[in-house]
């Protein structure tokens, strides 16, 4: 699989808006109990018409512009493959 790592926003958001994708976030909890925002990113696919709903998978949609603050926030990159595979990569795991 051919990968490579985005790290510009422009980059990221075109990546993700060219596969169908949304910015979305988890909330979940640290081990102190705090909660924390999880980056995600949403590729639905239509339901088929006899296919009943899901359970909440605890995805928030949220804008680029949060989205991509909390991935600086947190100095993510995004690793990202030719089709929708990707991973969050540490920005200083890059040099």
């Amino acid at each position: 699989m051919n990968t490579h790592t985005l790290i510009e926003h422009r980059d990221i958001q075109n990546w993700v808006t060219a596969r169908h994708g949304k910015p979305a976030l988890r909330r979940v909890p640290d081990p102190n109990g705090q909660v924390r925002a999880r980056l995600a990113l949403n590729f639905a696919r239509p339901a088929a018409p006899t296919e009943t709903p899901s359970q909440d998978d605890g995805m928030s949609p949220c804008s680029w512009t949060a989205w991509l603050a909390e991935l600086d926030r947190q100095h993510l990159a995004l690793r990202v493959s030719d089709k929708t595979a990707f991973e969050f990569v540490e920005r200083r795991d890059l040099n």
